[in-house]
């Protein structure tokens, strides 16, 4: 149990219920410790009580990274409920047993500040019988911190009325930590009103611990003055006050971003990578928005939470300086933290150490936080050993989240038996998580259940899933219904998948829009796509920027060549992902520059890919240069793949070299494939080599 070094009020009592929570966030209830020996150390250093804050699970299969936790934020109010004991405890340890004896002789004859002192002195150790007498007598003296004192020596001996009596006289004449006292006392009791007014004269008079627990009640209230009284008394260095303060100011700043921005083949993606964890708890992060101040303000109070050695502080700032880039100082508070004993902070360290490539120790803090409970750190190592091929070890702590309530450990489960063809099993945790309301693991069941043959069942699971945000579900929809020829069904939930950053749904938007004639609009989902990666998207943004300009004349003799356009860069864009159409376009966008060295590279990459029209350009470009035989490689292999100019290039290169039935052989293979043109062609060709052929 971890101490601040804060002095003022009482006892070791726990905190008080809230009936409001943030979602983020909900306390837990303490009753006051009965046992003497639990009130060793409050008398000095009072209440310790914890808060648990509910994390959402979660990363779906698209980032990797995931997971559900519980944040129990432990609340650290330090006290000296016992009045004069700071003083007591100052004399004594200077002269010990001699200062103890010299306020017993004074206290025996009768002063009434050694009576109260030495009375202090007793009850810090534990010795109530002892101090009892001394405090009474002091108090009779009309002795302040006496009276409070003696009121918290009631209470441990379990007489909570009595003590408040006394707590109220301390209060009444002045005394802020009898104030505090009472007015805890009364909220637990249920009376608020009362309680509401004597923590609010405890607080007025600059009582750390009275201001805390006045902003705990306002706060239970949903009263705005809960900031208030939670900066004051973070502003005396109360370290859970500070944390509080920080997740206030952070909440209220993601609130006011999300009030300006709003909330948020057959081949359906399902996600073949397992889901980690997710460093921290929703909503830990730095805020994006207009608040800025208040987000930075958060950061301050949560570094100086931290720096008093506050775990759950030392977690969140650790968090907002990652999510900023400024890694080496995330570290260095992820570990103050995961020293102290969260395992949250252990686990999100791992990451670090992960990302910067030392997975061996990102394992033994993963399985440190694995060990305390946390499933983000047992998915996170189930992942690391799958990647290894120890497929029964990740299987095992998989399970291990799972029995940690993390639902992710269960989605796993279904992508590790997927992986191994294990397709039943694979359902049975696909299900398990689907039904625990993961998004990926339905659209994942729903895509198992379509490859089954079985749509009626899949359908249900990508609606659940897409509604609750999956945006590869609404992709799924759209191929679902677009199988279905229900094209404007497809059509919307295309659009709501490219409206979340889905690549290939953005694809999909921009072709049904080209298709209807919307050119700027198909244009703004194209360069999404293309910007996103979409080899498609961008040769077909490259074609419809094409159209738009006139074709480009040959260049004059003794002219640069001209700078590339818009619609070329995109070509070569689709071109370098290995786009074969984009390949052959760059390639006969070079050839018109005069750029035949271009030309040649990218008519070979598209004919060795397997480009009919790659092959036929190169064989033209080869044969221009005097390389007809390699020439006629190139178009032997476009003919073979149905390419008819082709075919007629061989008929009338054969008849060249004197092969009339080899002429004649292609030109019947060019009639057969056509184009007309060419068809046309093929055969005047074909009754020449005849005619010379039965001369």
């Amino acid at each position: 149990m971890v101490f601040m070094g804060d002095r003022s009020t009482l006892l070791k009592t726990g905190r008080f219920a809230r009936g409001h929570v943030h979602p983020a966030e909900k306390l837990v209830d303490e009753v006051f410790a009965a046992a003497a020996e639990q009130y060793k150390d409050t008398i000095e250093s009072a209440q310790t009580s914890e808060t648990v804050e509910n994390a959402q699970p979660v990363k779906n299969a698209e980032n990797a990274e995931s997971a559900a936790t519980a944040e129990t934020a432990e609340i650290i109010e330090t006290a000296d409920g016992v009045e004069n004991a700071e003083r007591a405890e100052t004399e004594a340890s200077a002269d010990g047993a001699e200062t103890e004896a010299r306020h017993r002789r004074a206290a025996d004859a009768g002063d009434t500040a050694s009576m109260s002192v030495l009375g202090a002195l007793l009850l810090r150790r534990g010795d109530l019988a002892g101090a009892e007498p001394y405090l009474r007598g002091a108090t009779a003296d009309g002795d302040r911190a006496a009276a409070n004192n003696l009121g918290v020596l009631l209470h441990q001996r379990g007489y909570p009325d009595e003590a408040a009596g006394w707590w109220r006289t301390a209060a009444v004449a002045g005394s802020a930590a009898a104030a505090h006292a009472l007015g805890r006392h009364f909220r637990e009791r249920g009376d608020e009103p009362a309680a509401e007014y004597w923590l609010r004269q405890s607080a007025e008079q600059g009582h750390a611990l009275g201001a805390y627990a006045l902003a705990d009640l306002l706060e239970h209230r949903s009263d705005v003055g809960a900031e208030r009284w939670l900066r004051a008394a973070a502003e005396q260095g109360h370290r859970e006050a500070a944390y509080r303060l920080a997740r206030l100011l952070e909440r209220n700043a993601t609130d006011a971003a999300h009030e300006v921005f709003g909330r948020p083949g057959l081949g359906p993606r399902t996600g073949a990578e397992p889901v980690p964890a997710r460093r921290t708890a929703e909503g830990d992060g730095p805020v994006a928005g207009p608040d800025h101040a208040r987000g930075g303000e958060a950061e301050q109070w949560y570094r100086q939470a931290a720096a008093r050695g506050h775990r759950r502080a030392a977690l969140h700032l650790g968090a907002i300086l990652e999510q900023r880039g400024e890694l080496k100082e995330a570290g260095r508070w992820y570990l103050m933290s995961a020293k102290a004993g969260e395992a949250r902070a252990a686990c999100a360290l791992g990451f670090l150490l992960r990302d910067a490539g030392d997975r061996e120790s990102a394992a033994v803090w993963w399985l440190r936080a694995a060990q305390d409970g946390d499933g983000n750190a047992a998915n996170a190592l189930g992942a690391l050993h799958a990647a290894r091929g120890e497929q029964q070890t990740a299987e095992r702590w998989y399970r291990a989240a799972m029995d940690a309530g993390d639902v992710n450990g269960a989605y796993n489960l279904g992508l590790l038996c997927a992986a191994q063809d294990r397709t039943a099993q694979a359902e049975q945790w696909y299900r398990r998580a689907a039904y625990a309301g993961h998004r990926e693991a339905a659209n994942a069941l729903a895509v198992l259940l379509l490859q089954a043959g079985d749509p009626a069942g899949a359908e249900p699971w990508f609606s659940k899933a897409a509604e609750a945000g999956s945006v590869d579900a609404a992709f799924n929809l759209g191929i679902l219904y677009a199988g279905r020829d229900e094209d404007r069904t497809a059509l919307l939930w295309y659009e709501r998948a490219a409206a979340a950053g889905h690549t290939e749904a953005a694809l999909q938007v921009g072709m049904a829009l080209l298709h209807h004639g919307e050119e700027q609009e198909a244009e703004r989902h194209l360069r999404c796509a293309a910007g996103g990666g979409s080899a498609e998207a961008a040769f077909r943004l490259a074609g419809l920027l094409d159209a738009r300009q006139p074709p480009p004349g040959p260049p004059a003799l003794g002219e640069p060549l001209p700078e590339k356009t818009e619609c070329e860069e995109w070509y070569e864009r689709a071109a370098e992902q290995g786009h074969r159409r984009a390949q052959v376009r760059v390639g006969m966008l070079a050839a018109s520059r005069g750029d035949v060295e271009s030309a040649g590279h990218w008519y070979r990459a598209a004919a060795e890919s397997g480009s009919r029209n790659g092959a036929f350009n190169l064989g033209l470009l080869l044969a221009r240069e005097g390389s007809e035989r390699e020439a006629a490689l190139w178009w032997t292999r476009a003919a073979a793949d149905g390419h008819g100019r082709a075919a007629l290039r061989l008929a009338l290169l054969a008849a060249r070299r004197g092969e009339l039935a080899e002429g004649q052989r292609w030109c019947a293979r060019a009639v057969e494939l056509g184009p007309a043109e060419v068809a046309e062609r093929a055969a005047r060709l074909r009754e020449a080599l005849h005619q010379e052929l039965t001369a």
